[in-house]
């Protein structure tokens, strides 16, 4: 793979927007696919495409809302 397309995979733009990486967020907390979902899209909102800011967040809302229909709470 060239280096060029090797960065694209792993170190991204938008995944450099904080010292803190997403992935590592959402694996310290243990977080399952649809929470780690609204996470990220919450994170990098606007950083991949400034104009899709609005646009993540609505994804956000919708991992959210799947997981508040889906998940499994105690009480």
């Amino acid at each position: 793979m060239s280096e060029k397309k090797e960065e694209a995979v792993n170190s991204p733009n938008h995944y450099k927007s904080s010292k803190f990486e997403v992935i590592d967020i959402i694996e310290e907390f243990d977080l399952n696919f649809r929470l780690g979902n609204t996470i990220k899209y919450i994170l990098r909102a606007g950083k991949k495409d400034p104009l899709k800011f609005k646009e993540d967040l609505q994804k956000a809302l919708w991992y959210l809302d799947r997981e508040i229909k889906k998940g499994k709470f105690n009480g």
